[in-house]
């Protein structure tokens, strides 16, 4: 079956949106019905199976496919390196990605990050879906 690369990029993003581990999103390879679980919200009823059965494949979190941190460190690297040693000690304190998005603004790079972070995402998922077998369309 294949699926729609829009519909394991939203499970992508609903994983993501939270810290590792709080949300997760399971595909069923048979029928292409993506269930959502969660620590914090209403989630669906997951197949008794789901965690036994190779019919089903845990959708990846952002920092497990290495687009969390390291994903900010390369963009500063290749569009604002004078940032580097800024960036670092930004990402040793709480609220790293606020300060990070509010200097993006006031240079006037925060487009292109929202451009560079949806290019690396969907590159980054094409990949694990290949890696799990799964043929995606769009």
């Amino acid at each position: 079956m294949a699926m729609n690369l829009s519909d394991i990029e939203n499970a992508f993003l609903y994983v993501s949106d939270e810290p590792l581990y709080q949300c997760s999103a399971f595909l069923d390879r048979d029928s292409g019905k993506i269930f959502y679980s969660s620590e914090l919200y209403d989630s669906d009823e997951l197949p008794e199976d789901v965690y036994d059965s190779d019919k089903y494949v845990k959708i990846p979190h952002k920092n497990e496919l290495e687009l969390g941190e390291n994903l900010v460190f390369e963009f500063i690297s290749e569009h604002l390196p004078g940032e580097m040693e800024r960036m670092h000690t930004i990402f040793r304190k709480k609220g790293a990605y606020a300060r990070f998005k509010e200097l993006l603004y006031a240079k006037g790079f925060l487009e292109k990050w929202y451009t560079f972070e949806d290019m690396r995402q969907k590159e980054a998922l094409r990949e694990w879906c290949r890696e799990n077998g799964i043929e995606i369309t769009g």
